[in-house]
């Protein structure tokens, strides 16, 4: 089992940053692809960034430019840098974990329980 805490939501004005944390702990934190996904009011979970074990990351298009997924593995931390943040990014954001590398949110077997980003126009 993997536990997944997400951390660092908030409220922000369009144009602004946030930066959001997941905390890992209960295996082998650098065995894991670790993911951000969020879910609007009324909308599916929706895939926004994955990092490999080795650093390779993906985006989904309406991110590119603005949001960075970095990680930690000495924290056993995974981290979104969103910057440029735009009120269509209002959702709440979630972290998981999967030994599988894609995009789907079934490959994602370990999921923290989210956090709310709101931004504002």
């Amino acid at each position: 089992q993997v536990q997944l805490v997400e951390s660092g939501g908030g409220l922000v004005q369009a144009g602004g940053s946030l930066r959001l944390s997941c905390a890992a702990s209960g295996r082998t934190f650098s065995n894991y692809a670790m993911g951000w996904f969020r879910q609007a009011p009324g909308k599916e979970r929706e895939f926004v960034t994955r990092i490999s074990w080795g650093g390779g990351t993906a985006y989904v298009d309406s991110v590119k430019g603005r949001f960075t997924i970095s990680r930690d593995n000495a924290k056993d931390t995974v981290y979104l840098q969103m910057n440029s943040l735009k009120p269509e990014d209002t959702a709440v954001y979630y972290c998981a974990a999967s030994q599988a590398w894609g995009r789907d949110p079934l490959l994602f077997p370990y999921w923290g329980p989210g956090t709310q980003v709101t931004v504002s126009s």
